[in-house]
């Protein structure tokens, strides 16, 4: 085939006057290529030539009718081109080969491909949200962690949390601190259709929202919404940044401690992610972020309590079940309904609008969760279960406590000295052990540990602790409310100006202007008395001198009004400093 640069040198040579004899030696063409070169600047495009009927051609609408059904079919249980051939040939005596069979379910394929149109999410409208998993390698071995992303529709800013599982509680939890990282909610939050917040799929895009995350709605004032079932395309941007998690943030297999470590490094991939421009964009990620937060609704002052209500019953064993698992309450609050708020991390009982026991969560099945200090009435009563019950033996409490149960159990015997050791274990109902440890060690003595000493002891130190904190609050407040007045320097400012004494003794005259009134020594800001005292008690002062030099020396000396006293002159600019310092003292 004869390109366009050939082309191009032959109608050249032409030109410079070569014939189409010369020219077809030259370029080891045929004459009639030469001429048709000389007619055309460039070579024609391809055309493909009408071909006789393909032998397919009277099966293609049994493929046709093959490929519709599959429309309904499991999506794994559908035809491939090879399926299609082999029926074609066992069911309708088709003679030709698999390839034109290939070609054609290919390029029916591509014409039924679904496509899409470009959309744009106006700022602060939007945000969408998924679970995305990865590795991480902990003390204890690799796991694979579930990963909270959200992200916003119109600026890709992202935020990612690492759970310990994806139920409500975890999505609760997760969004109430995406919300406070980005300072702002979005108008409507997008998940695909996961059965932790959407139990129940309806015709179309109905729902049957789970109630906490219905809630979750109502605090932060969103509209929840779902993308159609098998339709992840309608959230595109939080699918790419689970892609983006885990091929970026999470290659090579993070190395970490614990879930907060993990998560710390999270946030900081979502801090750094500010800088970045995406492909098409002008502006960083970071700053079309400013533009959603400008057009989003602001973070309610009232925080959310994210987590799942459950009511329960407490039993004989003082424990309530949440979760397959066991969790304890204080003996008062046996055989009662209480409410059980279970946490990402904790759960807690209330009683009312009481909480009356917190324990950690525990995702495991069949456990037991018990508190010692909720058995501690039961125990006074039963104290074989300090021996027999595992909440009792491996509750772990400091050395000395050990050494007390020893030295009371060799001095009074083996049941009398337990039953000591359990009014001591009941003193830790009402005071930490820290205090109690205290006492123990307070009350030693050559003959032993004194278990009554060790209850007074501790009562009386906790007394005193109350008695403190109540002084110290008293005082807080007692020093908040006092006020300080500030000092009336008028008087003082007086002296500082440059003043020549007139001949009357009660007035001052600064150049042409009026004299004014010396305030007389039974004023309330006088000061008091430091040298000998005339016969009306008025306070002996002197002028300070007028001389340019402001230094004290050298010129005339006023003197008070008062003239009973005697003038004196002030010592220069050190008498100066002296007197500024008694005014000051006495103001103050």
């Amino acid at each position: 085939m004869v390109k366009v640069d050939q082309y191009a040198r032959v109608r050249r040579a032409h030109r410079d006057g070569l014939g189409i004899r010369a020219l077809a030696k030259l370029f080891h063409h045929s004459r009639r290529k030469i001429r048709e070169i000389l007619a055309m600047p460039e070579p024609k495009s391809y055309q493909r030539l009408n071909l006789p009927p393909s032998i397919l051609d009277p099966f293609k609408p049994c493929i046709d009718a093959i490929l519709a059904a599959d429309e309904e079919a499991p999506r794994k249980q559908r035809h491939t081109a090879s399926k299609i051939w082999r029926r074609l040939q066992q069911e309708h005596g088709y003679t030709g080969g698999y390839e034109r069979v290939r070609l054609y379910v290919r390029e029916r394929q591509r014409r039924q491909r679904e496509t899409f149109i470009p959309l744009d999410h106006d700022p602060g409208q939007r945000l969408e949200a998924d679970f995305g998993h990865i590795y991480v390698d902990f003390p204890d071995g690799r796991k694979q962690i579930p990963v909270l992303v959200v992200t916003w529709s119109f600026s890709n800013y992202p935020f990612a949390i690492a759970l310990p599982t994806e139920r409500t509680e975890a999505i609760l939890h997760g969004l109430v601190e995406a919300f406070a990282f980005f300072g702002c909610v979005p108008r409507e939050v997008w998940w695909d259709n996961p059965t932790t917040v959407a139990p129940h799929l309806f015709k179309g895009r109905q729902r049957q929202i789970n109630e906490r995350y219905q809630a979750l709605a109502s605090h932060y004032n969103f509209e929840p919404l779902f993308c159609l079932v098998r339709r992840p395309q309608e959230k595109p941007r939080v699918e790419g940044r689970v892609q983006f998690l885990q091929q970026d943030w999470a290659t090579p297999v993070p190395q970490i401690k614990d879930l907060d470590e993990l998560n710390a490094h999270l946030r900081a991939c979502c801090l750094r992610d500010r800088e970045r421009t995406q492909a098409g964009q002008t502006e960083t990620i970071g700053q079309r972020f400013e533009r959603d937060r400008a057009q989003a609704l602001p973070v309610p002052t009232r925080a959310f309590d994210p987590c799942i209500v459950q009511p329960a019953k407490a039993d004989k064993y003082q424990t309530v079940r949440f979760d397959n698992n066991s969790y304890s309450v204080p003996r008062s609050f046996a055989f009662s309904t209480v409410t059980v708020k279970g946490y990402v991390a904790h759960i807690d009982i209330v009683a009312g609008a009481q909480v009356i026991a917190r324990h950690p969560r525990s995702y495991a099945h069949g456990m037991q969760i018990l508190d010692p200090l909720h058995y501690l009435a039961v125990l006074g009563r039963k104290p074989a279960a300090l021996d027999h019950a595992n909440v009792y033996k491996h509750w772990q409490l400091p050395a000395i406590f050990a050494e007390l149960r020893a030295d009371l159990e060799q001095r009074r015997g083996l049941a009398a000295g337990a039953r000591q050791y359990i009014r001591i274990l009941q003193l830790l109902a009402e005071h930490p052990v820290a205090r109690v440890e205290r006492a123990i060690v307070m009350s030693h003595s050559g003959e032993g540990y004194d278990v009554e000493a060790i209850i007074k002891h501790s009562r009386r130190v906790a007394e005193r602790e109350d008695r403190s904190a109540v002084d110290l609050g008293t005082a807080q407040a007692i020093v908040t409310a006092v006020q300080v007045p500030l000092p009336n320097l008028r008087q003082f400012d007086q002296l500082l100006s440059r003043e020549e004494v007139n001949d009357e003794r009660d007035q001052y005259v600064v150049g042409e202007v009026q004299p004014e009134t010396v305030a007389p020594a039974d004023h309330p800001c006088r000061v008091r008395e430091t040298g000998a005292r005339g016969g009306d008690g008025q306070r002996d002062l002197r002028a300070i001198s007028a001389a340019p030099d402001r230094v004290g020396g050298g010129g005339t000396l006023g003197q008070c009004p008062q003239g009973a006293h005697q003038a004196r002159r002030l010592p220069g600019a050190q008498g100066f400093r002296h007197l500024r310092l008694f005014l000051y003292s006495d103001f103050e």
